[in-house]
């Protein structure tokens, strides 16, 4: 994923960003140069796709929580390896909120965001707004 610049203050930290995807490791969904749209928030739940920094390194994953309140960041493709997050200094940077591949854009709404970190994975409702003829 390419660095974003998250340096600064005022309101403009607040704003949702755009990430280009480089690389395989969130494939199929996420294929490598799709643009994610990033909403800025410390908070996730179960399920929900997120930027985060582990250790001063970021990525991109999916965030995972067990009833014994483990945490990993999880790839989607299965040949990259959890990270485990016991014992890390890590932070949620923001949640993917939408997804753009070649002009079809797929928006990720996550149901009760009020909640954070449940123990089991939270329901996303992804909606395809693909722009015909553009």
């Amino acid at each position: 994923m390419s660095e974003p610049m998250l340096e600064g203050t005022g309101c403009s930290m607040h704003e949702p960003y755009a990430l280009q995807v480089l690389g395989p490791d969130m494939e199929p969904e996420f294929p490598d140069r799709c643009v994610v749209i990033v909403e800025p928030t410390e908070q996730c739940r179960s399920g929900m796709y997120v930027f985060a920094e582990v250790e001063g390194v970021r990525w991109f994953r999916q965030y995972r929580r067990d009833d014994q309140g483990r945490e990993w960041l999880i790839a989607l493709n299965r040949h990259f390896p959890e990270i485990e997050l016991s014992g890390l200094e890590w932070k949620v940077l923001g949640i993917i909120i939408q997804r753009n591949i070649r002009r079809q854009i797929k928006h990720y709404e996550y149901r009760d965001a009020g909640q954070v970190a449940t123990s089991t994975a939270a329901p996303i409702n992804a909606v395809d707004i693909t722009l015909e003829g553009a």
